[in-house]
């Protein structure tokens, strides 16, 4: 049961980018049609990548079997737990937008999925904001360096940039 709830470590960014392509297609037709019950879908999705990865997630298993792996190109292998991380931040804003349509209106929730649709627009793309905020937390204490040891040391990351710091 601890195998079915938990999330790869590493990540292929291939299917992470594959997964914010979705995100990004289901998002703007959602507010391009009203289609509001879209974000049932999307919520589902977010909420089923926190607990099991791609396991439960229908977009994360076309990304990680059918799309991830032939995007070769895009092929990197980063830490697991920053994306888990901005998995959740993803659950919390189409939570936060479910919410909203249901008990008052789909004009304001439309408004809440500004920034998830950036957010998975600069995911595409390769840049991840949930890491990012995930390292500035680690950075202040916030999140223990247990969680991530590799997200901890960036010099190997630096190293690997060709950007090593002295």
């Amino acid at each position: 049961m601890k195998k079915f709830f938990s999330f790869p470590n590493p990540v292929n960014n291939a299917s992470a980018r594959t997964v914010a392509l979705g995100v990004v297609s289901m998002t703007v037709i959602a507010l391009i049609t009203n289609w509001a019950w879209i974000l049932i879908a999307l919520t589902y999705g977010f909420i089923a990548r926190v607990a099991t990865g791609p396991t439960m997630s229908p977009l994360g298993q076309f990304a990680v079997r059918v799309a991830g792996p032939r995007l070769t190109r895009w092929k990197k292998f980063v830490p697991g737990p920053p994306k888990r991380f901005a998995q959740g931040i993803g659950a919390a804003f189409t939570m936060s937008a479910t919410l909203t349509w249901l008990l008052d209106s789909w004009s304001d929730a439309r408004w809440i999925l500004v920034p998830l649709l950036f957010a998975a627009v600069l995911e595409s793309f390769g840049y991840c904001v949930g890491c990012t905020i995930f390292n500035w937390l680690m950075r202040i204490g916030v999140i223990p360096e247990s969680v991530c040891r590799e997200c901890a040391d960036l010099s190997a990351h630096y190293a690997a940039a060709g950007d090593v710091q002295k």
